[in-house]
């Protein structure tokens, strides 16, 4: 890390957050956002369709990588993010919403893509494990406060949360300060080492994995602010708490994933974490207590923390140099796509507790999956 400043890291980590903020920002005042704009398709579609805007910009993005490198691309993402991310909040006919929501997402990869590729040109070994650790720590904080703050402003007016995603203009002109001089290493020295390090079967691995870890953990988050009210009779800021509360678990659990990496490996260290997907939901959908809501936030959070950023790591690890664009692409396809495919569970019930066991089952079938695929891939 000799070649960044500590404030230079800083600002990697908060342009990270920014990934999460696309759609969980407005995801406490979901309920009065969607009165007031009178949106008439599911209301889980204006937090999922950024997603839906990822997944289909992604592959030019991975591409555009290459030929901007991540610094540019970094600004060239940062301003349509804030402007289009804060118009939400003044759009009131349906279809330039939906519009609006799926350009934000293509302004969200851009992000995505290029800081994970600077992480990856700039820390190598263990020093990158532990930064895309703290990445996904900073994801996961970002979640914390942009939830529980916008918990707090659509309480005293349902648009004021939009206004928070302006602080991606906040975030250009400390990327602009900290992260332009920064020395950057090529890797591509030993082509006969990068060749070895190519693992195509992980890749598309990693890419199932992550989409399927994202459908899991977005499930709560599309759910959560209407079910939480209905069930518990919670306010927008509770529903805001209690889901930034998950993101701390998450937080927590990504510090020690290094560590359990260490002592469990990569493939098991993931399975782990859909074990505990499976055992969130499976209270959530069980039980119907407010002590209880601590234990299936604990569960999901860990379940996060062993998974998305461990993917993101493992992701880069499995890819070349000529092929980190691309790659990336694919994992914030996996990522988003999950994302996006979340909000699709509600329509199997009206009943919670069958979408909730619905996504217990699921969780545990797909952990299975992937305790066999990655032995076979690690064996090869």
């Amino acid at each position: 890390m000799k070649n960044i400043s500590n404030f230079g890291i800083f600002t990697v980590l908060l342009i990270s957050s920014l990934t999460i903020m696309v759609g969980t920002v407005i995801a406490p005042s979901l309920g009065s956002i969607v009165t007031q704009l009178n949106f008439k398709f599911s209301p889980g579609l204006l937090i999922t369709l950024p997603a839906l805007g990822v997944v289909v910009f992604a592959p030019f993005v991975g591409k555009l990588l290459g030929k901007l490198g991540p610094i540019k691309m970094l600004y060239l993402g940062l301003i349509p993010y804030a402007l289009i991310g804060v118009s939400g909040g003044f759009i009131t006919n349906d279809y330039l919403l939906i519009a609006n929501r799926f350009l934000l997402g293509g302004a969200t990869v851009m992000l995505q893509v290029s800081i994970t590729s600077f992480i990856a040109e700039v820390f190598h070994g263990p020093e990158r494990m532990k930064l895309i650790a703290w990445q996904g720590m900073s994801i996961e904080l970002g979640g914390v406060i942009f939830l529980s703050i916008g918990g707090v402003l659509g309480q005293w007016y349902w648009q004021y949360p939009f206004y928070i995603y302006l602080m991606a203009l906040v975030c250009l002109v400390l990327a602009y300060k900290t992260l332009s001089n920064v020395k950057r290493t090529n890797t591509s020295t030993d082509e006969s080492q990068i060749q070895k390090q190519e693992n195509k079967p992980k890749v598309k691995l990693v890419f199932y994995a992550s989409m399927a870890a994202m459908v899991l953990f977005f499930v709560s988050f599309v759910s959560l602010p209407l079910y939480l009210p209905k069930a518990f009779d919670f306010s927008d800021s509770y529903t805001g708490y209690y889901m930034a509360f998950i993101s701390l678990i998450a937080i927590i659990t990504a510090s020690q994933m290094p560590k359990v990496v260490g002592k469990l490996g990569d493939g098991n260290t993931v399975t782990l974490g859909f074990s505990c997907f499976t055992v969130g939901y499976i209270l959530l959908s069980v039980f119907s207590s407010v002590p209880l809501l601590i234990g299936v936030a604990i569960f999901i959070g860990i379940g996060f923390g062993f998974t998305i950023p461990l993917l993101n790591h493992m992701m880069i690890e499995a890819s070349s140099s000529k092929t980190l664009g691309k790659n990336l692409g694919l994992y914030s396809m996996g990522v988003f796509g999950g994302q996006f495919l979340s909000t699709f569970i509600e329509y199997m019930s009206d009943n919670y507790a069958v979408i909730y066991g619905c996504a217990a089952a699921l969780a545990l079938l797909l952990g299975l999956i992937l305790l066999f695929s990655f032995k076979k891939v690690e064996a090869n």
